[in-house]
């Protein structure tokens, strides 16, 4: 049973933690507050809430209860002190980079990053003057320099599943007096918790597994109450950032049910790597679960199971990938992951098509690789479904 450093399990967490019945109509479900504004009192109490002596709700901008309770919910899953909830993964993110960097910081990472992160660090923060490097794991030690103010990871990585030691970035950046952020969407806080290795501050995008069900947009940042009022403060009460009420209904129920989905997808997801590594067409299956995989030792350390995701390279680059993803009956041709429903994308056309063709083949996005969100449908039937394409993507890539 998958623990907490707290000690509570992890499955009673994602049921109870930050819900309750609601006091005023004991209703058991938490209710949706859908409202803009909130009764201050007296002007003395409102004084006092929008100064922060004193908590409580003036805007749902800044603050709503329904929103409340997923952020209750996620610092508890991750072990964080707090939590900020945002309108998308995009958002939670950028809400960490605009509230912790100033002009003349620079960024290091490990990569690669999703697509939209690194176009945020490239292409916007550079116009502000804030610099971006990428390093490996063997060269972080080395690689911190006096301008450096952040480490940022993702671990797997998106979308080529590499694996960073969490442990080396968290003392490289504790030694450094650096703050250290992990992007946790692949693993998830059932799988990996970052907090507990010492990293500063973790991000998701709730819009994948924490929701589980493809049907809403949202993120999430934990770390220390000192970072989250920040973050809020940056984040939501200066850009608005802000996930809708209703949209944080649906995703406490999602994350409800985060540890019985997640077993699912780490089981189908070895069955569809096993099925397709070795087999005629394909170059590559990334997946840190095979003991040859470069990051299967650290993976095993710091990850309970292994993830829902595969990535395949297959032979014939760009051509027989598409004959791959046109091919596939149950996997969809859609962008996102971590949905119950499986998905299947060409990364280096879409989530990454907009960064430049050299970056992504230095870093392993190539033309043949494609991304499967591995679902929870019975892994016989994704297995069937991923080698009837394969056989048709293979007889593209040899001419038949």
């Amino acid at each position: 049973m998958t623990r907490t450093a707290a000690g509570e399990a992890f499955a009673t967490r994602a049921v109870r933690a930050g819900q309750g019945h609601d006091e005023t109509t004991m209703a058991h479900a938490t209710p949706i507050y859908q409202t803009s504004t909130f009764v201050l009192g007296s002007t003395e109490r409102g004084a006092a809430i929008f100064s922060g002596e004193v908590a409580g709700n003036a805007y749902s901008r800044v603050g709503n209860p329904t929103v409340g309770a997923v952020e209750a919910k996620a610092a508890a899953l991750e072990g964080g002190e707090a939590a900020v909830a945002f309108a998308s993964g995009m958002g939670a993110i950028s809400a960490v980079l605009l509230s912790l960097l100033r002009a003349g910081d620079e960024v290091v990472i490990l990569g690669p990053l999703y697509g939209g992160t690194r176009s945020l660090l490239e292409d916007l923060l550079s116009r502000f003057g804030v610099a971006t490097r990428a390093v490996t794991d063997e060269e972080l030690a080395g690689a911190i320099g006096p301008r450096t103010r952040m480490l940022y990871v993702e671990t797997p990585t998106n979308p080529n599943l590499r694996v960073h030691d969490l442990d080396l970035i968290a003392r490289v950046a504790r030694e450094a007096g650096l703050v250290s952020v992990a992007d946790n969407t692949f693993a998830t806080p059932y799988l990996t918790r970052p907090i507990e290795h010492g990293i500063d501050i973790v991000v998701h995008s709730a819009t994948k597994y924490l929701s589980g069900h493809g049907d809403l947009l949202g993120g999430v940042v934990i770390g220390s109450a000192e970072h989250m009022l920040e973050v809020r403060g940056m984040g939501l009460r200066q850009l608005g950032a802000t996930l809708d009420p209703h949209a944080a209904y649906m995703l406490l129920r999602g994350m409800r049910t985060l540890h019985l989905r997640m077993e699912a997808h780490c089981r189908n997801a070895r069955a569809v790597a096993e099925a397709l590594r070795g087999r005629p067409g394909v170059l590559a299956v990334h997946y840190p679960g095979f003991a040859d995989h470069p990051g299967f030792a650290v993976a095993a350390r710091q990850m309970s199971d292994f993830g829902g995701m595969v990535s395949v390279e297959l032979e014939g680059g760009r051509q027989a990938a598409a004959a791959f993803l046109d091919s596939l009956k149950l996997f969809e041709n859609a962008v996102s992951l971590g949905d119950v429903a499986s998905l299947a994308c060409h990364p280096a056309s879409t989530t990454h098509g907009h960064l430049p063709k050299a970056m992504l083949e230095a870093e392993g996005v190539t033309e043949g690789l494609v991304r499967l969100s591995i679902g929870v449908e019975a892994a016989t039937d994704l297995v069937a479904d991923v080698l009837e394409a394969l056989a048709t993507a293979t007889r593209v890539a040899v001419g038949a």
